[in-house]
């Protein structure tokens, strides 16, 4: 009995063994956990296309891992989010916040709380966005120079409606846009939403009369069956795939540009493990032969960052914000 009993237990060892490693290696391994991706923002707007394209790449290229879970938590266009990370009210490895420039933007104004940007560690950009202009269907405002002429003539007869508050990168598209047209942005007038997704249900209900918000976004309520239509995209050069037919503002005499970057972070007082093993694992999605196309579906366009070459173009970014936010006048807190 005594040998059979051995070979048994042996048996039985050998085959418990490499689950038991794989278990312990995906215990070590976030990024092949269950984990969340946390939208700091109302449905409909980029932080959630952000999320969706995170978790198609990382499946894409894990299949067998949970698929990353959803979950909002609006407050501040991503200033709750971020303070609940930066304070460990709220992370751990497996969580996951979308950020984007305007976040950067709030972050060089301080209103994100006294937290600076190394409160979190910058994971990876997955792509860019670029700011719209847009009206509604039915408007009188048939391309970008009738907007300006309208700005031109009284500025506060347009109600621009987006996302955030004064200072928010959807206001300073606002903001330039005025300023484009000869008059004082300060006379402008902006209704203030939680996302973009509120925002377009505003202009779609004709409460407002412009959105200066990002071109994903409008995309997917167009998509929608939304009645909206661009009048520019503020990129520097003419756009393909969805927006192949949208001209730039600088194509209609108007020298705006903003790009939206769209990514991740994860709180600063997770293990280094940690951080190399979701930079991997985003590095390896963004590689796959098929996150191309995937990104397009989202309605973004390339840009790849993570690691230090991240650390080094949000440090940056920042630095020129603040330039922006005292050119424009805004009030900068410390952080």
């Amino acid at each position: 009995m005594r040998p059979t009993r051995r070979h048994a237990l042996r048996t039985l060892s050998a085959l418990l063994m490499p689950w038991g490693a794989g278990a312990k290696a995906a215990a070590n391994d976030p990024s092949e956990d269950a984990a969340d991706c946390v939208i700091p923002a109302k449905a409909g707007g980029g932080f959630a296309l952000t999320c969706a394209l995170a978790r198609d790449a990382l499946q894409a290229v894990r299949p067998t891992r949970p698929p990353l879970a959803q979950r909002y938590l609006p407050g501040g266009i991503g200033a709750v989010a971020f303070d609940r990370i930066a304070t460990g009210r709220l992370g751990g490895p497996g969580t996951l916040v979308a950020f984007s420039s305007g976040s950067l933007l709030n972050l060089a104004q301080g209103r994100f709380g006294p937290h600076s940007p190394s409160a979190v560690r910058w994971i990876t950009t997955l792509g860019t966005d670029y700011g719209v202009i847009a009206v509604h269907r039915d408007s009188p405002y048939k391309r970008l120079q009738d907007l300006v002429a309208a700005l031109r003539q009284d500025p506060s007869r347009i109600a621009f409606g987006a996302g955030g508050t004064v200072g928010s990168q959807d206001w300073v598209k606002a903001a330039l846009l005025v300023r484009a047209a000869g008059r004082d942005h300060k006379a402008m007038r902006f209704v203030s939403f939680e996302g973009g997704g509120d925002a377009l249900g505003a202009l779609q209900g004709k409460h407002v009369d412009a959105f200066p918000g990002d071109a994903a976004e409008a995309l997917q309520a167009i998509a929608g069956g939304a009645a909206v239509r661009l009048l520019a995209v503020l990129s520097e050069n003419r756009l393909g795939g969805a927006l192949t037919g949208v001209p730039t503002a600088r194509e209609q005499g108007v020298d705006v540009v903003w790009p939206t970057v769209r990514g991740l972070y994860l709180s600063a007082a997770v293990p280094e493990s940690a951080v190399r093993a979701w930079t991997a694992a985003f590095r390896e999605a963004s590689a796959a032969p098929g996150f191309a196309a995937l990104r397009e579906q989202h309605g973004l366009y390339p840009f790849a960052l993570t690691g230090a070459a991240l650390d080094d173009y949000v440090q940056a970014q920042i630095k020129s914000y603040r330039r922006l936010a005292d050119e424009l006048g805004l009030r900068r807190w410390p952080s």
